[in-house]
């Protein structure tokens, strides 16, 4: 008799963005001629830039003769991208972060889901609260979380790192001691960014501990302020207590394309063993690599050429950020995000829960965005739009939300 991973039994309701977007089509197929604007899921919405998008056409034509044919990569990925991220994303920055510590994959969603394998069942994880769903929701899977409760919306074994209003959406150390803490900064969903100064607490925290800080920096090329750090290898000591996960997703728009990669110092050792070499293992046993084209394009992102245009497009949403935050504001709405992140965290208004205020903001704005109790208890009563869609659509769903 064949038995299921029960685990994923546990796992409340459907993944949040597949809840919405089943509501969004009932919406859709009941009012056919509304024109919605969907400020919800962060997707990008210009076109890969024309550096990259050459790059793609030159390495398509390599595919395509036999003296120049590409077949797997090789599992760190290929040199050529991982020496451009080197030298780009760290040796700029002043990080000690060799080529080698580098694994190319096919998105930091992928690798922030994989990268809790390495580690034994009986970890604690600490969660920031609201959080993005896929640290926790993998770590269900695997079974790692205990029991889940309907009247607290948290799982028993999982230690919660409340962000509000009052800490500025900013954790603070726990006072159990986790051994795996996510943390996300620029953060996703609340838009908030936490300084050096802050982000050295915790890493010395971890390092005192013995834990290890998974670090989603997926977002770090929207930082605009000179204090906030664009990775966590700024702070010292981190080689030996953190991971890094990043993303070409939303600097460079390659959410249908598909390429990130994640970073493990050699310095990190636990229970006798390195990480590095755990996390190659797996690497290159459940995984062939991102496509020789995407790396090629990955690599073209950190061209002269490529820089300027990838910029360009930041700016162009950054834009976006500041329209909604200021309009939403000007509408009355507390709110905060958009100045280090594309994403603004609202409080709902007239104590609406967060899904009633998705229902209020689709019918009567015919505007989609993202409840925050989805993000976990924390965000109950907020709720999240992002600025990754056209400029016009978001000049005009700021409009229409300001006057509801």
């Amino acid at each position: 008799m064949v038995k299921i991973n029960e685990n994923f039994l546990k796992l409340p309701g459907n993944y949040l963005f597949s809840e919405i977007a089943k509501k969004v089509n009932a919406f859709q197929n009941a009012h056919p001629q509304s024109r919605l604007i969907r400020l919800g899921i962060g997707d990008v919405t210009l076109p890969i830039a024309p550096a990259i998008i050459e790059a793609m056409h030159k390495a398509v034509d390599e595919m395509g003769k036999k003296e120049s044919f590409h077949g797997y990569a090789p599992d760190l990925g290929y040199e050529f991208l991982r020496s451009a991220i080197a030298k780009n994303d760290y040796e700029k920055r002043g990080c000690d972060i060799s080529e080698d510590e580098i694994f190319v994959s096919d998105g930091a969603k992928s690798d922030s889901g994989n990268i809790q394998e390495i580690f034994g069942l009986e970890n604690r994880i600490a969660v920031c609260d609201p959080v993005y769903p896929v640290y926790v929701d993998t770590n269900v899977m695997a079974g790692r979380t205990g029991s889940y409760s309907k009247e607290t919306e948290q799982w028993s074994d999982v230690i919660y790192l409340p962000c509000s209003a009052q800490n500025h959406f900013v954790p603070e150390l726990p006072k159990e001691t986790p051994d795996l803490i996510y943390l996300c900064f620029p953060n996703n969903p609340t838009g908030s960014a936490i300084t050096k100064e802050q982000l050295q607490t915790w890493v010395d925290y971890a390092n005192k501990m013995g834990s290890v800080i998974i670090y989603d920096a997926a977002y770090e090329a929207y930082i605009t302020e000179e204090n906030v750090p664009h990775s966590i290898y700024e702070c010292q000591g981190a080689r030996t207590c953190a991971i890094e996960l990043r993303s070409f997703s939303k600097n460079a728009g390659f959410t249908g394309v598909r390429l990130g990669y994640t970073v493990i110092p050699k310095d990190l050792v636990r229970g006798g063993a390195s990480l590095h070499s755990l996390w190659a293992r797996r690497h290159g046993t459940k995984y062939n690599g991102a496509p020789y084209i995407i790396q090629r394009a990955g690599q073209a992102v950190y061209t002269e050429e490529g820089q300027t245009q990838v910029k360009e497009q930041i700016h162009y949403y950054m834009r976006n950020a500041k329209v909604i935050l200021e309009g939403v504001k000007s509408a009355g709405f507390q709110a905060t995000g958009g100045v280090n992140a594309p994403y603004i965290w609202l409080k709902t208004p007239d104590q609406m829960n967060s899904w009633e205020f998705f229902d209020y903001l689709l019918q009567k704005a015919n505007v989609v965005g993202t409840p925050g109790s989805g993000f976990g208890p924390g965000g109950e009563g907020y709720f999240r739009l992002t600025a990754f869609g056209t400029y016009e659509n978001t000049v005009e769903a700021v409009e229409r939300i300001k006057n509801l």
